[in-house]
């Protein structure tokens, strides 16, 4: 079965409902890496996105883009906020991806003031970014962000520059956030309104990993394991019409992820909802 393609924003682009996170490769080794290509195909995925930050991964699909750059929509970031950095680091990401350009160039995780007065101000990586794309080595520009005040952190950025697409946070537990929720509908609306992409993360999370908690996964916070749960999940997220759905951070649970995503049927209710919250303990991984 082949996961649903939905318009990625004003790119023209069918994507996949379900984003190919490169997070899960931080740390395999190319084997486990091919193993995943041969899933994101037989399932339809089209849409990568990873990250300089991200441990090895760019290391790892930079082997697929010989065969296969036509076959997908990849995306990177770039963490750094000033010019010369950016500038460096977006070239370093075409040399690790093995491309002469990538589809789409986010500024990662931009939610903290300072850095976001430095990133979108002169002599930031937003100009690196913007002569990228000048010179064709970027095709869009993203904003991305982690936290409670990510939603509310992309209106500020989208204020000051008209970004293809943004990434942000959203599952049950932030759908039920006292100003979360409330900040991520008019970050949306928004987006709808002028066409942008809007990206989730965290979808299958379910909570920080307890002290001293035996880590199961290489997931920085408590995934969802039960096959039924993430099923669940993420037809609760991809029952929104037009958002997606970055996968989980760890290659042993995307396929529960995928085969979720190929077989979208009737979205959970409320009820089921809080009846998986109350069985898992669906929690804050922010720290509110």
């Amino acid at each position: 079965m082949s996961i649903e393609k939905r318009s990625f924003g004003r790119t023209g682009h069918l994507s996949s409902a379900v984003l190919f996170g490169g997070a899960a490769f931080f740390k395999v080794d190319q084997g486990t890496a091919d193993r995943v290509l041969d899933l994101l195909l037989e399932f339809g995925v089209n849409h990568i996105d990873t990250a300089p930050g991200y441990g090895d991964a760019e290391l790892r699909i930079g082997p697929w883009m010989a065969r296969h750059r036509k076959d997908f929509f990849l995306a990177t970031k770039t963490r750094l906020r000033d010019y010369q950095g950016a500038r460096e680091e977006i070239r370093r990401s075409l040399e690790r991806l093995r491309t002469d350009h990538v589809d789409l160039l986010q500024l990662h995780a931009l939610i903290h003031p300072d850095e976001w007065d430095q990133a979108l101000g002169p002599g930031g990586a937003l100009e690196a970014v913007i002569e990228a794309r000048e010179e064709g080595l970027v095709r869009f520009i993203g904003v991305t962000g982690h936290g409670w005040n990510a939603a509310a952190m992309h209106r500020r950025s989208l204020e000051r520059f008209d970004f293809d697409s943004v990434l942000m946070p959203w599952n049950w537990f932030a759908a039920n956030h006292p100003t979360y929720a409330t900040d991520f509908e008019t970050t949306a609306a928004l987006c709808q309104k002028r066409n942008i992409a809007v990206q989730t993360i965290k979808g299958v999370a379910r909570g920080p990993w307890a002290a001293g908690a035996q880590r199961s996964h290489r997931t920085w916070y408590q995934p969802l394991e039960n096959e039924a749960d993430i099923r669940q999940a993420v037809h609760w997220v991809l029952a929104r019409p037009g958002i997606f759905l970055n996968s989980v951070g760890d290659v042993e649970l995307l396929p529960a992820v995928l085969r979720a995503a190929a077989d979208l049927g009737a979205p959970p209710n409320d009820q089921a909802m809080a009846d998986l919250n109350d069985r898992t303990g669906l929690s804050s991984i922010f720290g509110l």
